[in-house]
This record gives structure tokens, C-alpha cells and sequence, in this order.
């Protein structure tokens, strides 16, 4: 029965990435998240029901669109099976609780951020700046709904409770907005403002061990890109990848590394 349910989780999130993929396509682009309806973009032809059915219609078409043949980004397969792969897993460590809700909603919120910014370069203040008031509120509301554990003899929560939440935003923008003056360029402002969005999520302390993480993270996309010759080497790399996926790294396993790596010692 418990796996039976995992699978239902698991399709749910790809049905959930199917409307991931439209907010990715059409945000940068100012468009209306509903009309028109789902399309091809290259032929415009509207897709049927049997063409949206998620993971399975791509296979099926070979990442074809059906009318035109032009192919299909594979983005929408790889994001439909990794936010699958996010619930399914999520329900196994969570069940049926606010922490499932809350990690799975943040999942999805930085998984569109890591892939607009990957494509387009580009962090938008329409996605940014209404996830920091949901965090505050979910900050004040909805504290430690997903786990609670020591830190030296500090109790840590996360999601935090507001004080951590201001503490871990302030701590974002204030090392992202030095790196910026320092760096004269070697980080975007939109990046500055995900930091700060990143610490509301994440709080204090978490947002020192998130930070780091993306900077390695980063580290080694930018020498992966440049030994495989896809960047050139002054050219610029989206950071906001690397942050997305250090926070859900985080909202993860973040406790449990920093516990670990703190038991080392």
C-alpha cells in the first residue's frame, strides 16, 4: 500500500512539472500562464490531452511534436521526471504533513528559478520578491514543520521561525551584495536578491552551509563547462543553478550533513 501511494505521489509530481515547464516558457516571456492554451511553439498547433500526458507522451513521440516534428526540448521530460522523483520521495520521508507541502512547494519554486536563469540568464522579481513574503509568512506561521535538530545547544528550525528567517535573509543579501562590490560584476543583482530570498527559506545558520554549497557547486559547473569547451572562459555562468539546487539540497539532507559534519569533530 506504501508503495502504491509513493507512485501516486510520484505522478502527481509529474503532473505538478507539466505546469513547471509552462511557467518556465512563458514568465521570462510576460505571457499568460493559461491562455492560450498548452501549444507547440514552433507550428502553434494546440496539443490534445494524449499529447500532455506527462514523461509518456515524450517518449511516445520520440521528443517530437506530433504535428510539426520539430523536436521537443528535452527540459520538460528532465524536469517532469526529477519533480516526480522530488514527491515521491517526499511523501517516503515526510507522509501526509505540512513539512510534505512546504518542502514540495519550495522544491517546485526553485526548480523554475534554476531553470529559467539557466536558459535565460535571467532571476525574475515577479517570482522573487512574492516567494520572500510567502516565506515570512510560512516564517511566523508555520515554523519547524519540517524538522527540528541541535546545533551545538541551539535549537534550529526549518522551515526557521521568523527571527531565523530575517537573520538568514540578512546574512544572503548582506554576503551576495559584498560579493557584488568586490567582485565588480562577478555576481548578478539578481543573484543578490535570490540570496537574500534563499536565507528567508533556509535561516540561520543553514544559509552559511547553503551559500557554500552553490559556491562548489558553481565551481564545478564553471570547470565542467570550460573543460567540455560549451563556455568560453571570460563568458558569464547563471549562478542561480547552483543556488537553486544548493537550497534544495538543503531543504533535503541540509540537516543531516551539517549534523554529520559537525559529529566529525
Amino acid at each position: 500500500m506504501e508503495g502504491a501511494v509513493i507512485a501516486v505521489f510520484a505522478i502527481l509530481g509529474m503532473v505538478v512539472a507539466s505546469f513547471l515547464n509552462v511557467c518556465i516558457d512563458r514568465l521570462p516571456n510576460n505571457e499568460s500562464l493559461f491562455f492560450p492554451p498548452s501549444h507547440c511553439p514552433s507550428c502553434r498547433h494546440r496539443l490534445a490531452v494524449k499529447d500532455l500526458i506527462p514523461v509518456f507522451s515524450y517518449l511516445w513521440l520520440r521528443g517530437r511534436c506530433r504535428y510539426c516534428r520539430i523536436h521537443i526540448p528535452k527540459r520538460l521530460l528532465w524536469v517532469e521526471i526529477g519533480t516526480g522523483a522530488l514527491f515521491a520521495y517526499l511523501y517516503w520521508s515526510y507522509g501526509l504533513s505540512a513539512g510534505l507541502g512546504i518542502t514540495a512547494g519550495y522544491g517546485c519554486l526553485f526548480i523554475v528559478l534554476m531553470v529559467i536563469d539557466w536558459e535565460r540568464g535571467l532571476i525574475l522579481n515577479k517570482i522573487v520578491y512574492p516567494s520572500m513574503i510567502a516565506a515570512i509568512l510560512i516564517g511566523i506561521f508555520l515554523p519547524g514543520s519540517i524538522s527540528i535538530f541541535l546545533l551545538g545547544n541551539s535549537l534550529v528550525l526549518l522551515p526557521p521561525g521568523i527571527a531565523q528567517a530575517a537573520i538568514g535573509g540578512a546574512i544572503g543579501l548582506g554576503i551576495s551584495l559584498l560579493i557584488v562590490l568586490v567582485s565588480r560584476g562577478g555576481m548578478g543583482w539578481g543573484d543578490v536578491k535570490m540570496a537574500a530570498l534563499i536565507g528567508l527559506v533556509i535561516g540561520f545558520p543553514l544559509v552559511f552551509f547553503t551559500l557554500i554549497m552553490a559556491s562548489i557547486f558553481g565551481g564545478l559547473v564553471a570547470v565542467g563547462l570550460l573543460l567540455l569547451k560549451k563556455k568560453k572562459r571570460k563568458e558569464a555562468i547563471p549562478f542561480g543553478p547552483a543556488l537553486s539546487l544548493a537550497t534544495i539540497v538543503t531543504l533535503l539532507w541540509g540537516t543531516n550533513i551539517l549534523n554529520w559534519y559537525l559529529g566529525l569533530f
